[in-house]
């Protein structure tokens, strides 16, 4: 079992920036990428960013390239999405992800509301 913790959320106006952090525990070693996910009201999840925790290959939803940053501390078990630049159309409750190839595990989600 993985267990997620994130924070960092909230409200903030259009252009500005927020940093969102994940800290896994529990059997984190299995873990292979660890990634972002969000969605808005009446929409599907989405991915945003995603990270391989051995190597560090990123991958991102177009919608957020060049403003949007996920990186890794392999140290403190955490992953962080920097959010630059921010738009009304970011709203959204924002997941952390882990995946370890069998299982997939989530944490409890955290808002991030922009206003325009």
């Amino acid at each position: 079992q993985v267990q997620l913790k994130e924070s960092g959320g909230g409200l903030v106006q259009t252009g500005g920036s927020l940093t969102l952090s994940c800290a896994a525990s529990g059997n984190r070693f299995s873990i292979y990428a660890m990634g972002w996910y969000r969605q808005a009201p009446g929409k599907q999840r989405e991915l945003v960013a995603r990270i391989t925790i051995g190597g560090g290959r990123t991958n991102y939803a177009d919608s957020v390239k060049g403003r949007f940053t996920i990186s890794r501390d392999n140290a403190k078990n955490t992953v962080y999405l920097q959010m630059n630049n921010l738009e009304p159309e970011d709203t959204a409750v924002y997941y952390c992800n882990a995946d370890n190839r069998m299982e997939s595990y989530w944490g409890q989600g955290t808002q991030v509301t922009v206003s325009s």
